[in-house]
């Protein structure tokens, strides 16, 4: 069972289980904070037509307001700091930040905040909203997966998901690129995203 309940198309039945359900869920609802320690903000590209590079944010914060009775009330937000993107290479990672591509200087932050929020049945939900980068923002659409809740050793009580999407980074005016010999580009215009989350529910 997610952790807003499966979809039915019959009514009656649909009013049952929101009857059996909603208890538990009520225990979920509230405003969770990222945990960064134990979260990942990745994506991966292709370079030189041949290979993925992969990557990730070391530094960011968010929230998520989950509502038990009615998932679509549910939001996030998540803002990222630029410069502290690591692929594993300080000369990659350099480049990066430089103005060529994140122009981190002029604009260090890139940020999401959700407009829709949806489930689909199961522990599968879908999160639309605005994501900022370059100043540009334009709309994201994130596959979630809930991983479930716990409580953990020290009493803070912890949800999980999983999510991934895929942008074009020209559609943010990220269009620098290096033309390859035997044809192609170095580096792909699509870029997959990876969310690995974590969050701790605020007290009160």
């Amino acid at each position: 069972m997610g952790i807003f309940g499966r979809k039915t198309t019959d009514t009656a039945e649909s009013s049952a289980i929101a009857t059996a359900v909603n208890p538990d869920l009520a225990a979920l609802t509230g405003t969770y904070t990222i945990d960064p320690a134990h979260s990942t903000i990745g994506f991966v590209a292709r370079h030189a037509m041949v290979t993925n590079v992969k990557g990730k944010f070391n530094d960011f914060e968010g929230t998520l307001h989950l509502d038990g009775g009615d998932p679509a009330a549910s939001t996030a937000t998540l803002d990222v700091r630029m410069d502290s993107i690591d692929t594993g290479s300080a000369d990659r990672d350099g480049h990066l930040k430089s103005a060529d591509f994140f122009k981190t200087d002029e604009f260090p932050a890139m940020t999401f905040r959700s407009t829709k929020a949806e489930a689909l049945g199961g522990d599968d939900y879908r999160i639309t909203g605005d994501l900022e980068i370059l100043g540009t923002t334009r709309q994201l659409t994130i596959d979630l997966e809930f991983n479930g809740a716990a409580k953990d050793p020290f009493g803070n009580e912890r949800v999980g998901f999983e999510g991934k999407a895929e942008i074009l980074r020209s559609d943010w005016g990220l269009t620098w690129n290096a033309a390859l010999e035997t044809g192609g580009v170095l580096v792909s215009d699509k870029i997959k995203l990876n969310f690995d989350i974590s969050a701790i529910k605020n007290a009160g």
